[in-house]
Protein backbone atom coordinates (compact mmCIF):
# COMPACT_ATOMS: atom_id res chain seq x y z
CA UNK A 1 0.00 0.00 0.00
CA UNK A 2 1.47 3.59 -0.76
CA UNK A 3 0.07 6.04 1.71
CA UNK A 4 2.57 8.36 0.46
CA UNK A 5 6.26 8.22 0.52
CA UNK A 6 6.80 9.25 4.29
CA UNK A 7 3.34 7.92 5.79
CA UNK A 8 3.46 4.40 5.45
CA UNK A 9 6.12 3.98 7.63
CA UNK A 10 4.96 5.34 10.68
CA UNK A 11 2.57 2.53 10.64
CA UNK A 12 2.74 -1.36 11.22
CA UNK A 13 3.18 -3.93 9.05
CA UNK A 14 -0.50 -5.29 10.11
CA UNK A 15 -2.11 -2.07 10.15
CA UNK A 16 -0.52 -0.89 6.71
CA UNK A 17 -2.10 -4.88 5.70
CA UNK A 18 -5.25 -4.48 6.85
CA UNK A 19 -5.84 -0.74 5.53
CA UNK A 20 -4.61 -2.31 1.89
CA UNK A 21 -7.39 -4.64 2.36
CA UNK A 22 -10.03 -2.57 3.12
CA UNK A 23 -9.26 0.05 0.09
CA UNK A 24 -9.53 -3.09 -2.09
CA UNK A 25 -13.26 -4.01 -0.68
CA UNK A 26 -14.02 -0.37 0.20
CA UNK A 27 -16.41 0.33 -3.45
CA UNK A 28 -19.85 -0.80 -3.41
CA UNK A 29 -19.88 -2.26 -6.74
CA UNK A 30 -17.09 -4.61 -5.42
CA UNK A 31 -19.27 -5.09 -2.23
CA UNK A 32 -22.16 -5.91 -4.70
CA UNK A 33 -19.74 -8.38 -7.07
CA UNK A 34 -18.53 -10.11 -3.99
CA UNK A 35 -22.07 -10.63 -2.85
CA UNK A 36 -23.31 -12.04 -6.26
CA UNK A 37 -20.32 -14.13 -6.38
CA UNK A 38 -21.08 -15.27 -2.73
CA UNK A 39 -25.15 -15.81 -3.52
CA UNK A 40 -23.81 -18.16 -6.21
CA UNK A 41 -21.87 -20.26 -4.40
CA UNK A 42 -20.08 -21.30 -8.31
CA UNK A 43 -18.55 -19.76 -10.82
CA UNK A 44 -20.27 -16.96 -12.66
CA UNK A 45 -19.53 -16.28 -16.39
CA UNK A 46 -20.95 -13.34 -17.29
CA UNK A 47 -24.05 -13.31 -15.46
CA UNK A 48 -23.04 -9.67 -13.67
CA UNK A 49 -24.16 -7.05 -16.17
CA UNK A 50 -27.75 -7.94 -15.60
CA UNK A 51 -27.79 -8.68 -12.06
CA UNK A 52 -26.40 -5.42 -10.58
CA UNK A 53 -27.31 -3.14 -13.65
CA UNK A 54 -23.79 -1.82 -14.15
CA UNK A 55 -22.00 -1.20 -17.98
CA UNK A 56 -19.66 -4.59 -18.48
CA UNK A 57 -17.00 -1.92 -18.65
CA UNK A 58 -17.72 -0.63 -14.89
CA UNK A 59 -17.63 -4.11 -13.72
CA UNK A 60 -14.46 -5.62 -15.69
CA UNK A 61 -12.08 -2.52 -14.04
CA UNK A 62 -13.75 -4.15 -10.68
CA UNK A 63 -13.67 -7.91 -11.20
CA UNK A 64 -9.69 -6.69 -12.13
CA UNK A 65 -9.09 -4.67 -9.56
CA UNK A 66 -11.20 -8.18 -7.26
CA UNK A 67 -8.75 -10.33 -9.03
CA UNK A 68 -5.40 -8.80 -8.42
CA UNK A 69 -5.54 -8.96 -4.74
CA UNK A 70 -6.24 -12.06 -5.20
CA UNK A 71 -9.87 -12.43 -3.38
CA UNK A 72 -11.79 -13.83 -6.83
CA UNK A 73 -10.65 -16.10 -9.43
CA UNK A 74 -10.93 -16.62 -13.07
CA UNK A 75 -10.74 -19.24 -15.54
CA UNK A 76 -11.11 -18.70 -19.57
CA UNK A 77 -14.23 -21.07 -20.58
CA UNK A 78 -14.26 -20.55 -24.29
CA UNK A 79 -14.84 -16.94 -25.09
CA UNK A 80 -15.50 -15.89 -21.72
CA UNK A 81 -13.87 -15.55 -18.64
CA UNK A 82 -16.08 -16.97 -15.21
CA UNK A 83 -15.34 -15.88 -12.13
CA UNK A 84 -15.45 -16.89 -8.19
CA UNK A 85 -14.74 -16.45 -4.88
CA UNK A 86 -10.70 -17.57 -3.95
CA UNK A 87 -11.63 -18.81 -0.93
CA UNK A 88 -8.18 -19.39 0.37
CA UNK A 89 -7.84 -15.44 0.38
CA UNK A 90 -11.69 -14.84 1.38
CA UNK A 91 -10.88 -16.80 4.68
CA UNK A 92 -7.94 -14.78 5.73
CA UNK A 93 -9.47 -11.45 5.12
CA UNK A 94 -12.03 -12.68 6.94
CA UNK A 95 -9.86 -13.60 10.34
CA UNK A 96 -7.81 -10.62 9.63
CA UNK A 97 -11.28 -8.54 10.25
CA UNK A 98 -12.11 -10.80 12.94
CA UNK A 99 -8.98 -10.31 14.80
CA UNK A 100 -8.91 -6.30 14.46
CA UNK A 101 -13.01 -5.85 15.63
CA UNK A 102 -12.33 -8.22 18.65
CA UNK A 103 -9.45 -6.30 19.34
CA UNK A 104 -11.81 -3.17 19.40
CA UNK A 105 -14.32 -4.12 21.98
CA UNK A 106 -17.20 -1.81 22.38
CA UNK A 107 -18.08 -0.28 25.52
CA UNK A 108 -21.18 1.52 26.74
CA UNK A 109 -19.02 4.10 28.34
CA UNK A 110 -17.76 5.84 25.94
CA UNK A 111 -18.34 9.32 25.38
Amino acid sequence: MNMGTTKSDLFTKKQNEIAAMAKAIAHPARIAILQELLKANACICGDLVDELGLAQATISQHLKELKNIGLIQGNVEGTSVCYCINPKVWNSYRQVFEVFFKEVAASDKCC
